[in-house]
């Protein structure tokens, strides 16, 4: 079960407790302020597409950095060692390049306000209807994990019960998404972002300081757990063990490649930051932007991981004590004063909030858009469009309320979101690359290979792994060949589709594949955008090369 120990509370007094009033009354205040710009279903769902690169790059990572992010990343730390570096290194940073350089003069240049519309415009009605529920039923599961995550906590750390912990939290995100719409989550996670480093960064140095650097993390966890759980690709040899479950090949493919670029190419909870952005060359560097602050994230939440672990050795040893999801909170609690500790709880509310908002904002965007408006009320007043996403922002809270016990299963909530990833980014992954490359794949083509490779790696997972009718040592290594059977498939059942099926005429495709507009062609950068520091391409290949030169200290 997912949970932190009964036995695990802060000394928090009225000093915490004022901080976290000024957080929350903050909150609510940016979501008034956002209010008054608020005027179409545009400046809702998209903030207008106003908002400057830097805005929309830190919301970008913000979005990603919630409590799942954390939490779950630091419990990978305390679980899998330096292996986690792999999540952030290959598993983040390419494909937020891509995003970048690659799929974003897509997206923008063809004005969508969604991932799956672009489907409606690149396969038609059938792969965009079948899109918009995946991703509506995903975002709802994904926000429940990060509301249920953060009501544990609470009710761990500070006290109070669960459906209290629930019912605040839901009411705060609420609030000020439905005053605001995605402008006021956009600044409000700029704000958490700082919120979130400003928790971090003293846990760290601290931490560090009581273990003896990171010498004595080396020194200690390498005695304990073996060299290789201190290196990122030791111990990855295939047929070799090693406490991720995983060999360099599925960790590349798997991880690197397929679960990465369906994550970060088709989460519309991060695209969404991206289309806001008031030209396309700010769009472009968005995930861009993002890219740098993300190379250094495992600094203050993997080597907590670490740390936790060296504080306490009897760390996820143990059914009835404390758990890898316990690895921050037990930092807070053991390393913190008061005052300090009230940053880091308030920190951790920002995360939880940050994530959750993030996959409200974008589900009652797809919702309303995507469905409701193309399916099943057409041609309404625009104003009528605004007031249904508000109330499908209330509906898709309290959905998120009900599954957040869904993630209950899952003793490490980073397994049960690469789960989820592994189910619906990836497959959507393959029908996007597909479809954007290669002009005579199908409508027919675009339905199948989503619906096949959606089945594909659920029957891996329910029926080959967890029956075990394979023999995959831990769930991540599972998620991993989810992944890869999700993309194989679903690309191979697209390509024989294609076959038999009827491709659209070419003058339909245009600006959506490759080959059929010079994407952005019609569009200059924007006054100032073409500063040599501002390019993208100088961006993108940076963040590339800083993120394979971090790997050389880990690496042996």
């Amino acid at each position: 079960m997912l949970h932190l120990a009964e036995g695990l509370r802060l000394p928090t007094n009225g000093l915490d407790y004022t901080l976290l009033g000024i957080y929350f009354a903050v909150v609510l205040g940016i979501g008034f302020a956002a209010r008054r710009s608020v005027k179409t279903s545009l400046d809702f769902f998209l903030s207008g597409r106003s908002l400057p690169a830097w805005i929309t790059g830190l919301a970008f990572v913000a979005a990603n950095l919630g409590a799942t992010e954390i939490l779950g990343m630091a419990a990978n730390g305390a679980q899998y060692g330096v292996y986690t570096v792999h999540w952030y290194w290959i598993g983040a940073i390419p494909a937020m390049v891509f995003l970048g350089l690659v799929m974003m003069p897509f997206y923008y240049g063809s004005k969508v306000r969604s991932v799956p519309e672009f489907l409606l415009h690149r396969f038609g009605p059938s792969s965009h209807l079948l899109s918009s529920i995946i991703f509506a039923v995903s975002s709802v599961l994904i926000a429940g994990v990060n509301l249920y995550a953060l009501a544990l906590v609470l009710k761990a750390l500070l006290g109070w019960e669960l459906w209290i912990s629930i019912v605040v939290a839901g009411f705060f995100v609420l609030a000020y998404i439905t005053l605001g719409g995605l402008s006021s989550a956009i600044y409000t996670e700029v704000l958490q972002f700082f919120v979130i480093l400003a928790a971090l960064i003293p846990l760290t140095v601290v931490g560090l300081k009581r273990v003896g650097g990171w010498g004595g993390i080396s020194d200690t966890l390498s005695g304990e757990k073996g060299g290789a759980f201190m290196t990122a690709w030791d111990g990855t040899g295939i047929g070799s063990a090693n406490p991720l479950g995983a060999n360099w090949l599925t960790i590349v493919l798997g991880l690197g490649f397929v679960m990465s670029f369906g994550y970060w190419t088709t989460n519309f909870a991060e695209v969404q930051r991206a289309l806001s952005a008031k030209n396309l060359s700010a769009a472009k560097r968005t995930p861009l932007i993002a890219a740098f602050p993300k190379i250094f994230i495992p600094a203050v939440v993997v080597i907590p991981g670490l740390i936790a672990l060296v504080m306490e050795p009897t760390l996820g040893k143990h059914e009835d004590g404390l758990q890898y999801n316990d690895a921050i909170p037990v930092l807070m609690r053991d390393l913190l004063p008061n005052g300090v500790l009230g940053i880091a709880v308030t920190g951790l509310l920002a995360a939880f909030m940050a994530g959750m908002a993030a996959n409200i904002s974008s589900f009652n965007t797809v919702f309303t858009n995507d469905i409701w408006a193309a399916y099943l009320k057409k041609d309404q007043p625009d104003e009528y469009y605004v007031r249904t996403a508000r109330w499908v922002t209330v509906v898709g809270v309290l959905i998120g309320m009900g599954t957040a016990f869904i993630a209950s299963s899952f003793s490490n909530i980073m397994n049960y979101l690469q789960t989820l990833f592994s189910f619906f980014n990836v497959p959507l992954f393959v029908v996007f690359i597909i479809g954007m490359f290669w002009k005579k794949t199908t409508p027919a083509a675009g339905f199948w290979g989503l619906l096949s490779g959606t089945a594909g790696a659920m029957v891996n997972y329910f029926w080959f792994y967890k029956h075990g009718v394979i023999d995959i040592p831990s769930d991540q290594g599972a998620n991993f060949v989810s992944s890869i059977v999700a993309f194989v498939l679903g690309a191979a059942v697209m390509v024989v589709v294609t076959l038999f099926t009827r491709s659209k005429p070419v003058e339909e495709l245009a600006g959506l594949v490759y080959g059929t507009r010079s994407p952005g062609a019609e569009e200059p950068p924007g006054e100032g955008d073409d500063a040599w520091y501002r390019r993208p391409a100088l961006l993108g290949w940076g963040a590339v090369i800083l993120a394979a030169l971090c790997y050389i200290p880990f690496s042996f």
